[in-house]
């Protein structure tokens, strides 16, 4: 299963090497430096400039300016950046001439120092404030957000950005270097040297920024109706000359920094902006406690907003994942005030956190006290993911019950254990989100948006797939891409799992489509050009967007695949045989942990058979959720069972299309458990969670690995029917024997279809 990413941000040394040219020939430059690099790495960025090519313009001009940077060439980096930042915003995307911008300032800063022989905090001051004056408010907040924070540890940071210098360094061998390693080096010495510089001073200068665009107000409480309050910071474009529509972005995760970048960039776009937090966080007493109290708490913030005299009484909420469910948890009780909303890889609880199909997952058990401890977020114990790996794999090993991790970790937990007291979704998560009639009740204009490679992309659908079943003519739509968490609620990542998306499929989420929809919804815009129906999906490998009324209408047609196994061999096809597949599993071994960091495109044949089709006729394309009946016989009575696609290509790579996991004894009924009668023939139906859209290469072969769930990463089933969370290893008994029948089935999305090539259909 993917490692799913519950953080809402990616930082570090891969964004700020973009566009390291893949240089020919095999030219190379002499190193004159040391180990620590501070000297020769000057004279290998001039040696560079000298030798470095590039056909295409832009990329050329980024790298050469980081190169005459490091070479102390300041007239010729302002040169190259001020056409780069021309050449960028007049391109598709024009808020890519930000990273630009922030070298353009720091360009001007060296210029300034060596000309008039100031102090560079006294040089930076003055660069910034030259090149801020002729930003506008939305690049200006950008450009802002790229600088970082040293109070908050978000933003690229300059000691790890010289310790990524620095192992790309002793990378180096020999008295020379290939020429794309040094571009790739002097851009990391680049990164470094200039962060350094200039961080302890954009603080004060984004303040006075700030103050000159905005009316800032300092953190404030806002009382709930049963007693509690909740913190909520504003952010007013200064020059209105009426009431206007406010976007809330209502979260747990506070933190100060990534608060003013929201609102920041919220009132550059003309709205008034407000970011509230959770119960328990910032200023509110108490504890925070996760998912229980947010649709309370977001809308007594709703309510105050409509009551301030700069507000016009519509509100408007966006965010992804944990701000993704507040929105929901709030449209629940349906506020008079809220009038759209834009979630975004959604979480819901219950449905696919902090359990997916019923089985509990571990990569939350640090989350918990992540957000729920303290008035901010200790970054530092959360992001220390090398301890986290290492007590999932101790707990593995052990042997122990799944609520013994806390013992484990020496530590209680005791959020973890409130949730793994409710493993069914029963009236603790129903509270949490709207359920039957409330979604009916709820028609104001909504846009999902989420990814293919999202690991929570089945709490997203959950929504969308509700709302258009109990309110058929909802405003509702559906964007869906190869993103990932990140991606598809912030920009799209040009590359994701080893795979290179489609140019169609780089849209900008966070920072341009947001503010579209809500011109859209509050000011009349046009409605964004993507939304050409209530779904709207890519199709990967076919670089095109394509439009349906609903998600069970993605498919150009369904083709019926049998489980099957002729000459022992498991393979897919067209029709049912009277052949059995048996697997067999040891849930009481923990000699067999998983290999660690596999590359994405590996399969996954643990605990597993492994299916295979013949190959595809040209131009099959797969849109939508797939679905089946697998008739089992197993001597136990319960197991989890995951499903996982692939397309194998004709040169043997696999790629990953979508999976699905769920509890036996859950796959009927979510809220109630019926466990199987060992030894006795059980049909267990599903349909996915989770979409895809994917049109095969020439040659593939569909690969369905069908395998039990047991892995460090979630609890593991033992089958006795008890509690799962108290089973042990000692709990296994005989090994788990299940037999596949011949008559089980997956139900594809797939069909024929012509593959254009760009653009919408």
């Amino acid at each position: 299963m993917p490692k799913r990413a519950v953080r809402c941000w990616i930082m570090g040394l891969a964004l700020l090497l973009a566009a390291v040219p893949a240089l020919a020939g095999a030219a190379r430059l002499p190193w004159k430096g040391g180990s620590n690099g501070d000297t020769g790495i000057r004279d290998l960025a001039a040696e560079a400039i000298l030798a470095y090519a590039e056909p295409d313009r832009a990329t050329y001009l980024d790298n050469l300016a980081a190169l005459q940077l490091v070479a102390r060439r300041y007239d010729d980096a302002a040169r190259s950046l001020g056409e780069l930042v021309v050449l960028r915003k007049a391109g598709a995307q024009p808020l890519d001439a930000v990273g630009a911008i922030r070298w353009q300032v720091y360009a001007r800063a060296r210029q300034i120092e060596a000309t008039m022989h100031l102090p560079f905090g006294e040089a930076y001051a003055r660069a910034f404030r030259e090149v801020f004056a002729t930003l506008d408010d939305v690049m200006a907040s950008q450009v802002i957000s790229s600088f970082g924070s040293d109070v908050e540890p978000y933003g690229p940071q300059p000691a790890q950005l010289h310790a990524d210098y620095l192992e790309l360094l002793a990378q180096r061998k020999g008295s020379d270097v290939a020429l794309a390693d040094a571009v790739a080096l002097v851009k990391a010495y680049q990164a470094a040297e200039a962060y350094a510089a200039f961080r302890p001073f954009t603080g004060k200068l984004i303040d006075e920024d700030d103050r000159r665009r905005y009316d800032v107000w300092e953190p404030r409480l806002v009382s709930t109706p049963d007693g509690a309050s909740v913190t909520v910071l504003v952010m007013l474009p200064k020059h209105r000359a009426a009431p206007l529509p406010t976007l809330l972005g209502f979260t747990i995760y506070a933190n100060p920094w990534w608060s003013a970048t929201e609102l920041r960039l919220t009132a550059a776009h003309g709205y008034a902006a407000v970011v509230g937090y959770s119960r328990g966080k910032g200023l509110s007493p108490g504890l925070a406690v996760p998912y229980e109290h947010d649709g309370v708490d977001a809308d007594a913030a709703i309510e105050w907003i409509a009551t301030q005299p700069w507000s016009d009484g519509r509100v408007g909420m966006y965010g992804g994942s944990y701000n993704g469910f507040t929105q929901w948890a709030a449209a629940k009780h349906r506020p008079k005030a809220l009038r759209a909303l834009m979630p975004s890889v959604t979480v819901a609880p219950g449905i696919d956190v902090p359990m997916e199909g019923n089985v509990s997952l571990s990569f939350v058990y640090p989350w918990a006290p992540y957000v729920a401890e303290g008035k901010g977020l200790d970054e530092k114990h959360y992001g220390d993911d090398a301890h986290w790996n290492d007590l999932y794999r101790r707990w593995y090993k052990s042997g122990k019950s799944y609520r013994a991790i806390d013992e484990l970790e020496g530590k209680p937990n005791p959020v973890f254990q409130r949730w793994l007291d409710h493993p069914s979704y029963d009236g603790y998560w129903r509270n949490m989100i709207p359920q039957g009639r409330e979604f009916a009740a709820i028609d104001i204009p909504v846009l999902t948006t989420t990814g293919y490679f999202d690991g929570g992309q089945i709490g997203a659908l959950h929504y969308v797939r509700e709302h258009q079943r109990y309110n058929p003519r909802a405003e509702h739509y559906l964007l869906i891409g190869p993103w990932d968490h990140v991606g598809a609620q912030r920009k799209a990542r040009p590359v994701v799992d080893g795979y290179a998306i489609d140019p169609v499929a780089k849209v900008d989420i966070s920072r341009v489509l947001r503010y579209q929809w809500f011109d859209y919804v509050f000011r009349g815009g046009a409605k964004p050009a993507l939304l050409g129906d209530r779904i709207n999906y890519e199709v990967m490998g076919a670089n095109v967007w394509k439009h349906a009324p609903s998600i069970d209408r993605m498919a150009p047609g369904k083709r019926r695949l049998f489980l099957v196994t002729e000459d022992g061999t498991a393979k897919l096809r067209d029709r049912p045989s009277a052949s059995t597949s048996v697997l067999t599993v040891d849930l009481g071994n923990r000699d067999d942990l998983p290999v660690e960091d596999a590359p994405p495109a590996t399969l996954d044949n643990r605990h597993a058979l492994v299916f295979t089709s013949e190959p595809l006729p040209a131009g099959t394309e797969l849109s939508g959720l797939f679905s089946g009946k697998v008739d089992v016989v197993t001597n136990k009575r319960d197991f989890d069972l995951r499903i996982t696609l692939y397309e194998k290509k004709a040169s043997g790579e696999y790629f990953q299309l979508s999976w699905y996991v769920a509890r036996a004894s859950y796959m009927e009924d979510r809220s109630r458990r019926h466990l199987l009668v060992p030894g006795k023939r059980t049909t267990l139906a599903f349909t996915n969670g989770r979409t895809t859209s994917r049109l095969f290469e020439p040659g593939s072969r569909l690969v369905a690995v069908v395998s039990v769930v047991k892995e460090p990463g979630s609890s593991i089933n033992m089958g006795t029917g008890k509690d799962v969370g108290m089973e042990s290893a000692a709990d296994a008994g005989e090994p788990l024997r299940i037999e596949w029948l011949g008559s089980s089935y997956f139900e594809l999305p797939v069909g024929l279809v012509e593959a254009p090539v760009g653009g919408s259909k």
